[in-house]
Order: structure tokens, then sequence, then C-alpha cells
């Protein structure tokens, strides 16, 4: 019982954290569209959202950035002063952007800040998700890893639930020239008050038993070669990673914009619908991650990817059809399903294969690559796909895609890696 709840206690501890990076990245792409009238104002409405989605996509770009330099500093240095480290620049990134007068105040200068937010922030996401997993791997009792580094990704759905809740109260309770005068600043605000709480939190977390007893520390220098020595597995380990990049920004973050500019939909129904996504996932993925530790990863992998890319787009064209509150809840929900059952088991899998000595750098680069190239851009992508061939079910063909990458992936392993990758 008492090795039970200690290992609570470093669940929470450890993921709590993790629910500040999500968050402020949920809260940026919620409020895309007032963002993009306070900084990026323009004639053209689609060109200010551009704007608006392509900054969002660039704090992705830092994250293979973050992933080789904070990952070979968590890799040498040990978890817990890494976790720490990440935790405390996605602070700064979420005060840049939350105390960021708007373009008319101060002029050019308000969307440079807000990138250099967004850069900050992108840079400190790029190790945050692969520390936490690996360090989460690393406590898992025998038999539950699959579990255990789950509630990586529930602990992210805690955020979203969190942030689509309270945009709905704050769409209920402020007007919408509220909304877009003051009121997408509250959750940036709420953010920036979560920090010094967060900060005590994670300072009690405890180094992971593994890294204690392992003597090889590789410097920077020695984990870039190594993951050089390794860069086929850094590359199918991106490409597993970008069916769940890119489900994850559709189904959460590009919600709410994709409800209101292309359903037509109330932003208290498309933010709803992220709620409903968020519960969903949170209740999934533990219950996923457990079921790869009995039927196998690879198996499980499989079948989701397969789903995906049967159902991806002709899900979307039913919804655009005939564009309503309960056909966006199904289609949502059901992506949520796919999701769950896929990243229960990727995540867990993606730290499994990668080399003891950088498994936080190779599996925070392999991760990061996804996000950066695919998924972080996935509003950007749809919006713009959307845009160019006037086809609002466009979305789901992305998905698709990104589907079809993952399951080539994870097809390249085969028995390669022998009874731990169907098992495992």
């Amino acid at each position: 019982m008492t090795s039970q709840k200690s290992s609570f206690k470093s669940v929470f501890i450890v993921a709590s954290g993790n629910f500040l990076e999500m968050y402020d990245f949920m809260v940026f792409g919620y409020y895309a569209a007032h963002i993009s009238k306070a900084y990026f104002p323009n004639a053209d409405e689609y060109v200010s959202l551009m704007a608006t989605l392509m900054t969002f996509g660039a704090g992705f770009l830092m994250r293979p950035v973050g992933a080789l330099v904070l990952g070979a500093y968590i890799d040498k240095h040990g978890r817990r002063k890494g976790l720490l480290l990440t935790l405390a620049l996605m602070a700064l990134g979420t005060l840049a952007i939350a105390a960021t007068p708007t373009y008319a105040q101060i002029g050019v200068a308000a969307p440079l800040i807000v990138l250099v937010g967004r850069l900050v922030q992108g840079l400190s996401a790029g190790v945050e998700l692969g520390g936490v997993s690996v360090y989460l791997s690393e406590i898992a009792t025998e038999g539950r890893k699959g579990f255990y580094v789950a509630w990586q990704s529930a602990s992210q759905q805690v955020a979203v639930v969190f942030a689509a809740l309270l945009g709905i109260v704050l769409n209920t309770v402020l007007s919408k020239d509220e909304m877009g005068a003051f009121g997408w600043r509250v959750p940036f605000i709420i953010g920036c008050l979560l920090i010094p709480f967060l900060l005590v939190v994670r300072r009690r977390l405890e180094e992971t038993p593994v890294f204690l007893a392992r003597t090889d520390r590789p410097s920077l220098r020695q984990a870039l070669s190594s993951v050089a020595t390794h860069w086929s597995l850094v590359l199918r380990g991106m490409m597993m990673a970008v069916t769940t990049t890119v489900f994850f920004y559709l189904i959460t973050t590009y919600t709410p914009t994709f409800g209101a500019k292309e359903l037509h939909l109330s932003p208290v129904e498309s933010l709803f619908v992220t709620l409903c996504v968020g519960l969903t996932n949170f209740i999934l993925l533990p219950v996923m991650g457990a079921m790869s530790d009995r039927v196998g990863r690879r198996r499980q992998l499989i079948a989701a990817s397969l789903t995906a890319l049967v159902v991806g787009y002709p899900l979307m064209m039913w919804l655009v059809g005939a564009p309503s509150f309960e056909r966006l809840l199904t289609v949502q929900l059901t992506f949520a399903v796919i999701y769950s059952t896929y990243n229960g088991a990727m995540v867990a899998f993606l730290t499994e294969i990668m080399p003891n000595h950088v498994r936080t750098v190779g599996f925070s680069l392999a991760y990061s690559l996804a996000t950066a190239l695919f998924g972080g851009f996935t509003p950007a992508i749809s919006t713009a796909l959307i845009h160019a061939t006037g086809n609002k079910a466009m979305p789901g063909a992305w998905l698709a895609l990104a589907a079809l990458i993952g399951l080539t992936s994870v097809l390249t392993f085969g028995r390669l890696w022998g009874p731990k990758a169907e098992s495992a």
C-alpha cells in the first residue's frame, strides 16, 4: 500500500507540470481568432488568422532544439533537475504572452514578443513530454509500463478540460466585445497564477532509481553522437508520433476554430465538444495504456492507425455535409477513442525502443520532430487546405495521411525487436 501511494504521488507530481505545458498551448489555439486581431491585425481575416496559427506552429519548430539540448541535460544531470528547468522556461513564455500589449499599443514589437514567448515555450515543451514519459516509464512497476506512461498524456487532457471549461464560462459571462477586448487574456493570467504552485509541487520530485543506478551519463556531444548513430530509430519513432500529434491537435486545439469558422457553431458549443473530448481522452488513455500491456503495443498501434486511415476523411465529409453540434460531438468523440487507443500504446513503445543512456533525448527528438513538422501545424495546415480547395472536410484527409505515416513506421519494426515489440 505504501509503495502504491508513493507511486501515485510521483505520478501526480511529475504530471502536474505537464499540465501547464499543454494548458498554455491549448489556450493559444482556442483564442486564435482574438489573438489574431490583437497582435496580427489585417484587412483580410484569413491572413490575420493564418499569421496567428503560424506563430502557434512556430513554437513547435523550437521543440527539436529543446529535445537535443535539454534532453541531453536531463540524461546527464537527472530527470528531476531537467523537469524543474523545463517548467521554469514554460512559465517565462506564458508570462511574456499574458503581459504583452496589443499591436495598436506598441506596434510591431507586440507580435515579436508573442513570437519569442512561443519560441521559449516550444524550447521547454521539446523535452517536457519526453522527460515526463521517461520518468514514468522508469518508476513503473513490472508489467504496467503502458498504464503508468499513459498518465503523461492523461495529464494533458486535464489541461484540455480545464481550458475548455474556462472558455465556456468566459463566453457565457462576457459579451463578444468584452472577449475581444480583454476576456481572451484571462486564461493566460490564470496560467501565470498557477506557476508558483506548480513549481513548489515539482520541487518535491524524487530522482528515478534507474537514473541513479546508471554510471554512464553522456555529455551533449556524446548524446548527439549517439542520436546520430541511431538516426533510423529516431526517424521511425518520429513517423509513429506523427499520428498522435496530428490527432491531438486536430481534436483539441483546432476544434474551437474549426467549429466557429467553418461550421458556424457558437464558441460555447465548440468548447463544450472540446471539453467532452478531453474527458474521454482522460478516461481512456490509462485504460488503453493498460490494454497495451496485455495485448501488445504493436498490435494495438496497427489496429488504431488502420481505423484512422479508413474512417478519417469519410467522417469529416459526413460532418460538413450537415454541420451541427451533435455531428461535431459524434465525430470528435470517435476520433478521441481512436487517438486514445493509438497513443496509449505509442508513448510507452517509444520509451522502450530508445537506448537507455540517451532515452530522454532520443524520445524527445522523435516526438518533437513529429510535432514540429506535422502535428503542431495541423490548425494552420487544415485552415490552408480548406482555403485552397473549398472542401471543409480536408482536415480528415490530413488525418488519414498522418495515420498512413504512423502505420508505415509501425510495420517497419516487424519482429526486429523480438517479443518485446509485441508484448512489452
